[in-house]
């Protein structure tokens, strides 16, 4: 689609008319849909409808709204509005900075990585450090952190719902996975460096930015 077009007004009559296409795909009850012809419809939507929201929001933007204002509209923390949606630019080149997560498996490496750690396999989590990390993370510090948690929260219990948070923030892809505790809810963000090795490391509660 390199010719699709970039103004709100054709961006939304294309999402009307995919939208459209999609409802009448659905058929009657009588005779059952093509599904996979369904999903495949249904991408296209979400994709269309992702492109009308951040140009909503960079319209948003340009008049004069806030990221407080557009984070609470969208019931997120500015910072999150920002990240999902600012163009900030690089102080070291003057250019806008590069979002594009290249990290495909990000998530998945760092539910390993988190696991590993909770369940006590840190030769395995090693693995994945950074120097820096690999020499401050010792297991004293392990375990002094997962104590200070439990404090707080309980026993940990399992993955919470929903799915991983994957973005890139200046050269590092972070990742934000939910926790379930036996008395709340945390989050843990693993952080990659620039080659794909464990930068930082973190239990923080949901509304951390």
């Amino acid at each position: 689609m390199a010719d699709a077009p970039r103004t709100l007004s054709d961006l939304g009559a294309l999402l009307a008319e995919q939208a459209s296409t999609l409802a009448q795909a659905v058929g009657s009850p009588v005779t059952p849909p093509d599904y996979l012809n369904l999903v495949r419809r249904a991408q296209d939507v979400d994709r269309l409808a992702e492109q009308v929201l951040k140009l909503c929001v960079q319209q948003c933007r340009d008049a004069g709204h806030t990221w407080q204002e557009i984070g609470d509209l969208l019931g997120v923390t500015r910072q999150a509005a920002f990240q999902r949606f600012g163009k900030p630019i690089d102080p070291r080149t003057g250019e806008p900075m590069d979002k594009t997560v290249r990290m495909a498996d990000a998530a998945e490496r760092a539910i390993k990585v988190v696991t590993d750690v909770l369940e006590g396999r840190m030769d395995e989590a090693r693995q994945s450090f950074n120097a820096q990390v690999l020499e401050a993370f010792t297991d004293e510090v392990r375990g002094n952190g997962l104590a200070t948690v439990t404090g707080l929260v309980g026993a940990f219990e399992g993955f919470g719902e929903g799915e991983p948070f994957v973005r890139r923030i200046g050269d590092h892809t972070v990742v934000d996975i939910p926790l379930r505790y036996e008395a709340g809810d945390m989050k843990a963000r693993v952080a990659f460096d620039a080659d794909e090795k464990v930068a930082g490391l973190f239990i923080l509660t949901p509304e951390t930015p």
